[in-house]
């Protein structure tokens, strides 16, 4: 055994290197593009051009640029960017041509109609219909009917630049390749008329689309079946005058059809009683077939573009429907909160509200210290300006700074107890091996708590069923918008859910910076655990899993330094974050727990997972979704949304505020949060995420202290020359009858100051042995 502690004695604490798997950013970076390209092309599909009336762009322009023979000639329009001829349809036939299809509702109708009078005719397709509805492209070509692009969005491509053009017709070209294996040479521009209609602008568009290969087909007669004029009217504007061929406009899409369907149903028959003949497009004015196989590539192209537009409109359907179920749930959260916070504030100063008699027994106050010297000094003076009796032991976990040093230098009536650095739990072990008294505070060594902080946080213990009491911690270094910002989170944050928490007696977490415990029931515990990197959080879940009540005393308050740069918050959040993960799946078993361990399962449990994990990381695609909504849907009701949110974070950091005590100042600046903080936040909560989930290991982090911390007004040092036997000395004051606490003789005291060894640990608390941080599990 002896050559065992020996073995161990020496041992540092393994310092296992801190690994952060950059492979999760690049994956969110990979999705954040993906999401973002498939938003892009699904907005610019849908929502930047579509379907309007054929006459929104009936002025025209100047047409000197538009050769003669193609104003007074025929439909059909080929070679117009070289020696442009055109091409009439054969006498007494007709040419029937569809536009803006395929529609789900009224496409088939019409295909039934066309199958029953035996006729064939030509559908110019829009790309986007194509997508949506593939399989009515292939059964139109299927029925033996022809098929022309009509543009992918429905723009009027007059007014669009040269490479929007191109890209509106290749895209069309592949989804019709996509959806029924062909592709074709016709083109029908939309808002196009007859060929006197034509202007310089549009006939650039022509001469353009013949580069690439295409034959425009305009029209003779428009039955103007879009306006929806009555049956008869479509009918009597879709009949030929005299013998001579026609090409007939008009709509299998769009909007109500049932006009269309009705006038053809009559249309055809009158028209065949009267010699007409019917034929496709390429048929009646004598041209070579216009649709082909499409090639492999074309084809894999086009079945690529339609999986990638209808994925992305089931993304956005479902970030729609993730949003407004965000929002309910943040509205349902915002007021259960609110009324709990109302109901906790009565509650807590109700007339004849008490804990039971007032306890009165001395406290110990233990303080881990890890390179702590710029604000140790300011922690431990505030401990003595106590108005509660204490005993007060800082634990130095190994500084490099002079902490333990220079709480010694002070000559104040402190015990400080050095260690090898082996983190802050083994620190708080240490402090609860040397403790006298039951009731213990811990406090971290960047705070300063308020002359009744420890009277107001040890009420609660009057209470045998409590076996933790949360306190109020506070930033102090408020002034920069960073401050701002944390100040707004702790007091909107965390003390309105820990006010909800105390209600639903689930309360995950009693912070480190001011938490109060009952030493047996640590020590029933086997002390402070050091398996995650929250132990506050693994700690305080322990307690409510052994049957003890954890309560939140808001008059407890202690004030704590903020990290006060982006790169201390992110380490400080990232540790919190990531350790609070741990601890949830380490106390996963509280789900099916009965008592007060049930409680925190079903309750404080699922509402981290919700509140804390998921819906942050659903947060950033959310975002993306409402820029999303800025650009391509209704930008006043996208802001109008944002402008509620924030009235309803408004309204909540005013009553919470008020509830503190606080000045409403601050949420000034609630509004910019927004665009900062919140997505800190976000990142932050992947990133544990992603940590968690690839098992890598975390060392105890520490956050670079500032000096921003002060003594309450009136606690001084004593002076340098005293000894604690002398007069003058400084020594812990009794209260209500209670002996003056000794947790170490004026022989130890004095040996410290001399510096000889200390005296080991008492009261026999077994202290764990020094490992590896773990992994998560």
């Amino acid at each position: 055994m002896t050559n065992r502690r020996r073995h161990y004695a020496p041992r540092r604490r393994s310092r296992t290197r801190q690994v952060t798997p950059r492979t999760h950013w690049l994956l969110l970076s990979v999705l954040v593009v993906t999401l973002s390209t498939a938003l892009l092309l699904q907005g610019y599909t849908h929502h930047m051009f579509g379907v309007a009336s054929d006459n929104v762009t009936d002025v025209r322009g100047r047409n000197a640029t538009v050769p003669s023979q193609v104003i007074h000639g025929g439909p059909v329009i080929a070679k117009a960017a070289t020696s442009p001829h055109t091409a009439q349809v054969k006498a007494r036939t007709v040419a029937l041509t569809f536009d803006d299809g395929p529609d789900p509702v009224w496409t088939p109708r019409i295909l039934e109609v066309l199958r029953r009078n035996h006729v064939h005719a030509t559908f110019f397709i829009l790309g986007t219909q194509a997508v949506a509805h593939p399989e009515l492209v292939r059964r139109i070509v299927a029925d033996g009917h022809q098929i022309g692009i009509h543009a992918f969005t429905h723009p009027d491509l007059a007014r669009l630049a040269p490479w929007q053009r191109s890209l509106e017709l290749r895209e069309t070209q592949l989804a019709v390749a996509g959806a029924a294996g062909v592709t074709t040479a016709l083109l029908r521009p939309p808002y196009s008329s007859e060929n006197d209609a034509l202007d310089d602008a549009a006939w650039s568009v022509l001469k353009q689309a013949n580069a690439t290969g295409y034959v425009t087909v305009l029209t003779t007669q428009d039955a103007e079946d879009w306006q929806r004029p009555g049956v008869e009217r479509i009918i009597a504007r879709a009949t030929p005058r005299g013998h001579a061929g026609q090409i007939v406009l008009m709509h299998d899409a769009g909007g109500d059809r049932s006009q269309t369907v009705a006038a053809l149903g009559s249309l055809i028959p009158r028209l065949k009683a009267q010699s007409f003949k019917f034929a496709t497009v390429s048929d009646a004015v004598g041209m070579a077939a216009p649709v082909r196989p499409a090639g492999l590539g074309d084809h894999l192209q086009g079945l690529a573009l339609i999986m990638a537009l209808q994925g992305g409109d089931w993304v956005v359907w479902l970030l729609g429907l993730v949003m407004y179920a965000a929002g309910v749930i943040s509205v349902l959260r915002a007021v259960v909160v609110l009324i709990a916070a109302r109901r906790h504030r009565r509650l807590r100063t109700g007339q004849g509200r008490s804990w039971g008699p007032p306890v009165t027994e001395p406290v110990t106050v233990i303080v881990p210290a890890y390179n702590e010297s710029a604000g140790i000094e300011a922690a431990v003076l505030s401990l003595l300006g106590s108005d509660h009796p204490v005993e007060i032991i800082v634990v130095d976990d190994g500084s490099t700074d002079g902490t333990a040093d220079l709480v010694e230098s002070l000559r104040l009536p402190v015990r400080v107890i050095r260690q090898q650095n082996a983190g802050k739990p083994t620190a708080l072990n240490t402090g609860l091996a040397a403790a006298t008294w039951d009731l213990v505070v811990m406090v971290d060594g960047d705070t300063v708590f308020e002359p009744d902080t420890i009277r107001t946080i040890v009420q609660p213990f009057a209470d045998p069923r409590v076996g933790a009491v949360s306190g109020n911690a506070k930033v102090v270094n408020r002034s920069g918008l960073l401050g701002r910002w944390q100040h707004i989170e702790y007091v909107v944050g965390f003390n309105l859910d820990r006010r909800l928490f105390d209600l639903a007696e689930c309360m995950p977490t009693v912070p480190g910076a001011v938490g109060a415990f009952r030493r047996r029931a640590l020590l029933d515990l086997g002390g402070v655990s050091d398996v995650t990197l929250a132990e506050d959080t693994d700690l305080t879940m322990a307690l409510c899993r052994d049957g003890w009540r954890v309560v939140y005393e808001e008059g407890a308050r202690a004030w704590t330094e903020a990290p006060a740069s982006l790169n201390a918050l992110w380490r400080q959040r990232y540790r919190w974050c990531y350790g609070t993960l741990q601890a949830m799946w380490k106390h996963r078993g509280a789900l099916v727990q009965r008592g007060p361990g049930g409680k925190l399962g079903r309750r404080g449990l699922l509402y981290l997972l919700f509140f804390q994990v998921l819906l942050p990381l659903l947060a950033p695609v959310v975002d993306i979704f409402a820029l999303y909504g800025l650009v391509f849907l209704d930008p006043v009701r996208i802001i109008g949304l944002w402008l509620a949110f924030l009235l309803l974070q408004l309204m909540m950091g005013l009553y919470a505020f008020r509830l503190d005590g606080e000045r409403p100042g601050p949420l000034w600046s609630l509004p910019l949060q927004q665009f900062v903080y919140r997505q800190l936040m976000y990142l932050v909560v992947i990133q544990s995420v992603f940590t968690a989930v690839s098992g890598s290991r975390l060392r105890w982090q520490r956050m670079e202290r500032y000096g921003s911390l002060q003594a309450p007004a009136g606690t001084e040092a004593p002076r340098k020359d005293l000894t604690p036997q002398e007069p003058g000395f400084p020594q812990p004051t009794p209260y209500e009858g209670h002996p003056q606490p000794a947790p170490y003789d004026a022989l130890q005291q004095q040996a410290r100051y001399n510096g000889l060894p200390h005296p080991p640990p008492h009261n026999g608390f077994r202290q764990s042995a020094p490992h590896e941080t773990p992994q998560w599990y």
